[in-house]
């Protein structure tokens, strides 16, 4: 007899437990598809946010005084007036060093004193932070770490900037976004 109602009782456990499984399992499906579509909405909303900054500085190029464009067109400063959010303006900021601000392709024994001052900030800040054991840093970080308003407009001067490091070769970019001393880059004063 006990056998028997073991054998009754047991498919319906068993069919509870199925449905329990089943309703999870839709419910992780329904979450990972929202996922999806918030990753999606996301990445979408970032270019835009990347287009408005680039044009907002692209603006701040053509608005510059002609004599100026023409001696810093090659200048990675170009995104600064961006950064001081004063579009056409020169940044006000000490520690931007106007007379070096052009990036040299980085070269074996060439060290960090061949950068301006805030391209040795972004070196320094992504040295520490390997040093730290703390992996790539991101451009809110920098912005945070160099006591800037974590805003768009900052974030993407700063980004220009890292960009900029990464294609003369003193940054790497293992992950989008994430940026690093390249290897072989000396510090200052020669050390690597």
């Amino acid at each position: 007899m006990s056998s028997l109602l073991w054998g009754s009782w047991m498919p319906s456990v068993v069919g509870l437990l199925e449905q329990r499984e089943l309703g999870a399992r839709r419910r992780v499906d329904e979450l990972r598809e929202e996922a999806d579509r918030v990753q999606a909405e996301l990445a979408v909303a970032e270019r835009e946010w990347q287009e408005w900054a680039i044009a907002r500085s692209k603006v701040g190029e053509v608005l510059a005084p002609e004599s100026e464009t023409e001696q810093d067109h090659t200048r990675v400063d170009q995104a600064a007036p961006t950064a001081e959010g004063r579009g056409g303006t020169a940044p006000q900021a000490p520690q931007a060093a106007k007379p070096k601000a052009q990036v040299p392709m980085w070269r074996e024994g060439l060290d960090w004193s061949a950068l301006s001052v805030d391209y040795q900030r972004i070196l320094q800040l992504g040295a520490d932070q390997v040093r730290l054991g703390q992996g790539p840093v991101t451009c809110q970080e920098m912005a945070a770490a160099f006591g800037m308003d974590v805003v768009p407009a900052r974030v993407e001067a700063l980004r220009s900037k890292a960009k900029r490091l990464v294609a003369r070769g003193w940054l790497a970019e293992p992950a989008p976004g994430r940026f690093t001393p390249a290897r072989g880059v000396a510090r200052p004063g020669g050390g690597s």
